[in-house]
């Protein structure tokens, strides 16, 4: 294991050369598959990215308390993050519109984590360090890679900071940070199962002692509690933004049915929603989608309608 996820030993210089190489060349892939809206391409760059291995370094130099190796993976891990977050912003730089959430599927996706995507990690973190201690499945790595998705999202949160939106960012960032400590936390609890901190080196001729795991269980905890506060927040806020696109779609439909339009879609940009509906001229009076809002308990100061009149023409071939 120490071999696996350790940048130590004769071979250090190949294995650093490596992981910076692949870094960026996963940076730039996931950059571009976002700017394009590609999840395949993103999808390759969460297999290329190699910053899972300097995570699973840091869990096992704490359970086996190498001071040394835990500095060096925790260094890895915070200049890797920045390494691909500046490549996001330069590769922003280079598109020719925003990549924002509002245009962009693959960044509306990383940027308002919630609940679901901890449980996510956290089972994902278990499966990764069971493969790490058991190399007879060692072969889910790759899956792994895909599921917990490390690089993607501090990509994005560069290409969001150069668009401008620093909440997006934010959100960003805490969608890896998630990840990270949930593969720490997951990964000490199942070395702590497996007994690997029973094989820790010895500090001196004799001393067979382990080191205490109370520490940094205890740290760990901490940061679940403070993650768990904002993913808490951001979960109850999706919840309730949903529910109200959906009352203000299904109040918007019956009433584009009854003055003969059809609603094409429902957004929302911060507190205020919008509903879509196109029809044939004239454009509709409102009056009764208010009434019908408020009586469905929606403040309809908080809903815009974006009327489009359109003009459909049957073409008939002539005789």
């Amino acid at each position: 294991m120490r071999d696996t996820v350790f940048f130590d030993g004769s071979d250090s210089s190949a294995r650093y050369s490596r992981f910076w190489l692949l870094l960026v060349l996963a940076s730039i892939i996931a950059s571009a598959g976002i700017v394009g809206d590609s999840t395949a391409t993103v999808i390759g760059a969460m297999i290329v990215a190699p910053l899972m291995t300097p995570i699973l370094g840091t869990m096992l130099a704490t359970v086996l308390g190498d001071r040394a190796n835990l500095i060096r993976s925790l260094l890895l891990v915070l200049g890797g993050a920045a390494a691909a977050v500046a490549i996001g912003f330069a590769v922003g730089l280079l598109a020719q519109t925003a990549v924002l959430a509002a245009t962009n599927a693959q960044v509306a996706a990383r940027v308002s984590p919630r609940l679901i995507d901890l449980l996510a990690a956290l089972g994902t973190g278990v499966v990764g360090s069971v493969a790490l201690v058991r190399r007879d499945i060692s072969d889910t790595l790759p899956g792994v890679a895909i599921a917990i998705s490390l690089v993607p999202p501090l990509t994005v949160a560069g290409l969001v900071l150069e668009s401008g939106s620093l909440a997006q960012f934010l959100g960003a960032l805490l969608l890896f940070v998630t990840n990270v400590v949930a593969i720490l936390g997951t990964g000490i609890v199942v070395m702590s199962v497996y007994g690997v901190s029973r094989l820790t080196r010895h500090r001196a001729p004799g001393d067979t002692s382990s080191p205490s795991l109370l520490r940094p269980v205890a740290v760990l905890g901490v940061m679940l509690l403070l993650i768990g506060v904002p993913l808490t927040l951001t979960s109850v806020d999706v919840t309730a933004r949903s529910n109200l696109e959906g009352t203000v779609q299904s109040v918007g439909q019956d009433w584009a049915g009854s003055v003969g339009w059809t609603v094409t879609g429902v957004s929302t940009q911060g507190s205020e929603v919008t509903l879509h509906v196109q029809g044939a001229p004239p454009v509709p009076d409102t009056a009764g989608l208010e009434s019908a809002l408020k009586a469905a308990g929606v403040n309809p100061d908080r809903v815009t309608v974006d009327l489009s009149p359109v003009t459909i023409v049957k073409l008939s071939t002539a005789p």
